[in-house]
């Protein structure tokens, strides 16, 4: 866009409605939509190339908030360019159902490309996003067809550089010589606890140096001219960019601007009337004048950018159909036509071969026949691929001067994780990234964030149990699948062989509204025999495996318990006790099937037992108060795996004694 107006009016336009906004809520934090709003003006009204009518325009640059806390800086930024945002929606910042929650949310509010809050995460996602970008292009351009060519922008602040997942992020950024990834540092000095010098001094150019990025150091970040210089000289970059941009939390509040009064509450009436004589802003709250309306509106040049590169692509397609159609199909997040015969048919192989192997064997199997359909599988492994088993015999190795299809995260997890959210959310790939259950804590902010933003991120966990042996406590899982069930829209599947994996790998890849954890054993697990009923039953989460006539009681369990569940119910077969049998891969997904069939799997009135090497409390919502858990309420030991299971009771002999205190 091009306007004559002032830039310090359509800054002082996002101000006003900052500040107005958190004062109508009397909730928010008003002082970096006023301290950023003038690189806000040099970065929307310059260079950010978007169309307010179609939010979703694939060619579109990414921008992301990752200080999420200032969102009315973007909630102002998508009503003054013309996105659907009324200024209804504006006056209803904060409350309940509107379009402008307290912080971003993707899939919420027209033009918010991730969800942000969480500090850090948000420049993570952005990592992510240039990823998937560089990729795509280096997949589809052609010669004079630059189809895939946009910037990732990211806003950030002191708070998200010390997070420790920015290190993590932006590292892995520098070394892939992310170079259309540009950040605008808010370097105001101010935290929620006061000025910052008192707990983060770092050389933050030095750091971002040593990643491997460009630096461009002091720039005013009142100066709309120099912030839109630097941008522009951060765009000629072959190495991703920060702009340190020094700025005045709060700017235009003669009383309160540079302190950390104005950081998370609103100015208050006085303030509000002092800042308004002092940016010269004569209007009432939530009114904008015309011509800043004008200078700000982003419809009509969106549109004009939007149709060129429709021409553009118009063009490309008539010389390359099948890669035009490849590119439309996996933006889309639509799944190959022959996707769901594969997965059959590779699910029926496994039924044929009865392999007895470790699931984490099974997954990498499950991907190897999986990826021959999917080009769009992005796999990774934070520096464990020879023990998750995430890659496959065509997997390329991605690094910075080729491009691949297999990431070396690295020893990040968290980064990982966040960064893979970016890529599912930019569109265009399927990510998935592995580490050891354990260590899913380190990743679990990301986890819940890609629950919370339904994007079809698949987190890979190996070695889920006691079962990991020698290493010991510290790396046995124990509580980890019961407190990642916690989170709301996970799907968790933990298989217990070949069949129940490559189902699990199929229902992680066809969910489309949602996040999914693979959760798989390090030792070999043996195949369980099924009639192609049960097969069918695995993608409803739990199913009965074995069956009895007047059972007795029913068996519960997941992943390496299942074989344990089925010795015990023919041990007691043996004595005269009839029970059955249900493996339940994925809780989440058996409480999602009708009640009909819920109570077909577990009938009521038989007495029931549950097995998982794993806490116990979560189980008892299964089996009630009269049922029993053969579980693991404390942590492991260091010794091998087998030794292990008999310590901690997980033995035929136990699991029978458990089923008969619930018969007495």
């Amino acid at each position: 866009m091009t306007s004559s107006l002032p830039t310090d009016k359509m800054a002082n336009a996002i101000r006003a409605l900052a500040m107005d906004a958190v004062q109508k809520a009397n909730s928010g934090h008003p002082g970096m939509p006023m301290g950023m709003a003038d690189i806000a003006v040099a970065l929307w009204a310059k260079h950010y190339r978007h169309n307010p009518a179609n939010p979703h325009w694939n060619n579109r640059d990414r921008f992301i908030l990752s200080n999420g806390h200032g969102s009315m800086l973007h909630y102002a930024l998508l009503h003054l360019t013309g996105y659907d945002l009324s200024m209804e929606e504006i006056k209803n910042f904060r409350q309940m159902h509107s379009k402008t929650p307290g912080h971003p949310e993707v899939h919420i509010t027209p033009g918010v490309e991730t969800t942000t809050g969480p500090l850090g995460q948000g420049l993570a996602n952005a990592v992510g996003m240039a990823l998937a970008e560089k990729l795509l292009a280096a997949e589809f351009n052609k010669p004079g067809f630059d189809i895939v060519d946009h910037h990732t922008y990211v806003f950030l602040g002191d708070g998200c550089l010390m997070e420790g997942i920015s290190h993590e992020a932006c590292s892995l950024a520098g070394t892939l010589r992310l170079s259309k990834l540009i950040a605008l540092y808010d370097d105001n000095g101010i935290s929620i606890d006061g000025n910052v010098e008192g707990w983060f001094t770092d050389d933050t150019p030095k750091r971002f140096e040593a990643y491997g990025w460009n630096v461009i150091r002091n720039v005013n970040g009142h100066d709309v001219a120099a912030v839109d210089a630097a941008i522009a000289k951060a765009k000629k970059s072959d190495k991703p960019t920060l702009i340190c941009c020094k700025t005045i939390i709060g700017k235009g509040a003669p009383n309160m601007q540079g302190t950390d009064k104005v950081h998370g509450a609103a100015l208050g009436d006085k303030e509000i009337a002092a800042t308004r004589e002092a940016i010269l802003w004569g209007h009432v709250p939530f009114e904008i004048p015309a011509d800043v309306y004008a200078a700000w509106d982003a419809k009509e040049a969106g549109k004009a950018r939007e149709e060129e590169w429709k021409a553009l692509f118009k063009a490309y397609d008539e010389r390359y159909p099948h890669e035009a159609g490849e590119f439309l199909r996996r933006m889309k997040g639509e799944l190959p036509g022959n996707f769901k015969e594969t997965a059959k048919a590779y699910i029926a192989s496994c039924a044929d071969k009865m392999e007895t192997i470790a699931t984490r064997k099974a997954s990498q199997n499950a991907i190897q026949a999986l990826a021959q359909v999917l080009p769009e599988f992005l796999g990774g492994s934070a520096d464990l691929t020879g023990s998750n088993l995430t890659n496959w015999k065509e997997a390329i190795a991605l690094r910075a001067d080729h491009p691949g299809n297999h990431i070396n995260y690295g020893v990040r997890e968290f980064g990982m994780s966040a960064i893979m959210n970016g890529i599912a959310l930019h569109g265009g790939f399927i990510p998935f990234g592995a580490t050891f259950l354990t260590f899913s804590d380190y990743s679990r902010n990301a986890i819940r964030m890609a629950a919370l933003m339904k994007v079809r991120s698949i987190f890979v966990f190996t070695h889920d149990s006691i079962g990991l042996g020698e290493d010991g406590p510290t790396h046995q899982s124990v509580e980890h699948v019961a407190s990642l069930r916690l989170i709301p829209n996970l799907d968790n599947w933990r298989p217990c062989d070949t069949v129940e994996s490559a189902v699990a790998w199929q229902h992680a890849v066809e969910r489309s509204d949602g996040p999914t954890t693979l959760i798989f054993s390090r030792q070999n697990l043996p195949f369980q025999e099924r009639s192609v009923q049960q097969i069918s039953d695995i993608q409803r989460g739990g199913y009965v495996l074995k069956d009895a006539a007047d059972a007795k009681a029913v068996l519960i369990a997941t992943g390496s318990e299942v074989e344990l569940a089925v010795k015990a119910a023919g041990e007691l077969a043996l004595q005269g006790i009839p029970v059955r049998v249900v493996s339940m891969p994925s809780t989440d997904v058996f409480e999602r099937q009708d009640a009909a069939y819920k109570a077909s799997v577990l009938p009521k009135g038989l007495p029931r037992v549950a097995v998982e090497a794993g806490v116990t409390d979560y189980w008892y919502k299964y089996v009630g108060l009269e049922g029993a858990v053969v579980g693991i309420d404390t942590f492991g030991e260091s010794a091998p795996a087998g030794v292990l299971f008999k310590h901690f009771g997980f033995t035929t002999e136990n699991v029978v004694a458990k089923v008969k205190s619930v018969l007495a």
